[in-house]
């Protein structure tokens, strides 16, 4: 019991902030232990929930530990000013009391408790930062694009930490601050609106991709059949097979192929004067001899290359730049996509020309889309084709609902994702693609050049 009559000794740890810090700790302890109860209960499933529970909670545990520290700096600031203590009574600290004891051995006792709930919650942080559902829909306006991609692309199995990490702490950190500005960007709501690409600091390819992916395992030759419809009442088909000359390491040892550019002993390096790495101003190429060649596209000046930022070796990234955030290469190619794989009958009358026309309109939102597209195509088959919408109702919804998908997957209002916003580097359509090179415009100082040769990576069969 205190004496009134006596006057306690001044103690830095009695002011109202170290208090208040030493309540906060406690009460996220025990929030804490809590939520990890409910986890282990398999209670927790909802990443939200997730966030607060590794992020949140974790953070206001620290922040009054901190704060701890910093009543009691303050408190002593205030002292020596020879100003009264904020608290004049506080308990004594006499180990010949029961009470006391008691408290001791629970400072004692909590203390690694403490560093115990703050590892793991560490460990947690990471364990649900590095997951997909974390990097795809916690920030969901900003990432909705990416994440829906990757969930319809050839990796959608493949975590995204796997590709824009990968092994090492040295990444790790690197993509943890990386991180942190982006969350920051979030908040203050700076960010690019659409996200742009390629990831300039993306890890390399030797890294990431080819620890699955081994481009000097020879491949041989693919067949890939591409098909297009026109705008006339029959969507009349045309079917092209080509022979891709994908190559790789053949039975001897050389390089041949597309694949040859990423062979470990043909050293390509590039310029590009944008950011979209599609405006490629020089290219050189080191061959396994140790010779140099270097080729400039024409009317590049040594100022325009002084100015570039970026001087990059090809890599993996280089043509597949869309490995798994893939969106059609346009409005056109979307379509004939869904009709060749039956998601809407080839033998609706002029499906080709009336599905683009509907998809290419610029909507304020994707619902605005999908309610235009489907009255658009009704109102088109009721009125030109009363007899097709009487017999062929169901496929006509089946195509209105195909369409709509394929519009939700490639256009997003809110982030400004377009048709052919992202370039595909794989082929020459739609966008340059090989021809950034392969333009015959590419010369070196003694008149070589890099051919734009149609056999030399493909076959029209």
């Amino acid at each position: 019991m205190n004496d009134p009559h006596i006057e306690p000794p001044i103690s830095i740890f009695r002011n109202p902030i170290t208090i208040f810090g030493a309540i906060l700790t406690t009460i996220s302890a025990l929030l804490f232990m809590a939520f990890m109860v409910l986890d282990l209960m398999g209670v927790h499933t909802n990443h939200y929930l997730g966030i607060v529970f590794v992020i949140a909670i974790p953070g206001l545990f620290i922040a009054g530990l901190v704060i701890i520290p910093f009543g009691m700096w303050r408190e002593r600031r205030r002292l020596h000013k020879g100003l009264a203590p904020s608290l004049r009574w506080w308990p004594r600290i006499d180990l010949n009391s029961t009470r006391v004891r008691v408290i001791a051995f629970a400072v004692v006792v909590l203390t690694p408790v403490n560093v115990l709930i703050v590892s793991v919650a560490g460990y947690k942080a990471v364990e649900v930062s590095d997951s997909v559902v974390f990097c795809g829909a916690t920030c969901h306006t900003v990432m909705q694009p990416e994440y829906t991609a990757y969930q319809a692309g050839p990796h959608a199995r493949v975590k995204c930490v796997d590709c824009h990490i990968g092994e090492g702490a040295g990444w790790f950190v690197k993509a943890k601050i990386s991180g942190a500005r982006q969350v920051l960007a979030v908040f203050r709501g700076s960010y690019s609106r659409p996200i742009g690409s390629p990831v300039h600091n993306l890890r390399p390819a030797g890294d990431t991709c080819e620890n699955c992916h081994w481009p000097a395992k020879f491949h041989g030759d693919k067949v890939e059949t591409i098909y297009d419809y026109a705008d006339d009442e029959a969507n009349t088909e045309t079917v092209t097979s080509l022979r891709l000359r994908i190559g790789g390491k053949d039975g001897g040892g050389k390089a041949a192929g597309i694949h040859w550019h990423v062979a470990a002993e043909n050293s390509i390096e590039y310029v590009a004067l944008d950011d979209k790495r599609q405006n490629i101003a020089w290219v050189k190429q080191t061959t396994p001899d140790g010779g140099v060649v270097e080729y400039r596209a024409e009317g590049v000046t040594d100022a325009e290359l002084a100015k570039a930022t970026e001087r990059r070796r090809l890599d993996c990234i280089d043509c597949h730049n869309r490995p798994s955030h893939i969106f059609a290469r346009s409005v056109e190619r979307g379509v004939n996509s869904v009709i060749a794989s039956g998601g809407a009958p080839k033998d609706l009358p002029f499906l080709k020309r009336e599905a683009v026309a509907a998809l290419k309109v610029d909507y304020a939102s994707q619902e605005a889309a999908g309610a235009a597209i489907e009255r658009s195509l009704t109102e088109f088959y009721k009125k030109q084709y009363p007899s097709t919408w009487t017999s062929r109702q169901k496929d006509i919804e089946r195509t209105i609902a195909s369409m709509k998908v394929l519009y939700n997957r490639n256009i997003f209002p809110d982030m400004k994702v377009t048709w052919g916003f992202h370039p595909d580097n794989r082929g020459h359509t739609e966008f340059p693609g090989c021809f950034r090179c392969h333009d015959d415009n590419h010369k070196s100082k003694d008149g070589k050049v890099i051919r734009q040769d149609c056999e030399l990576c493909h076959e029209v069969l």
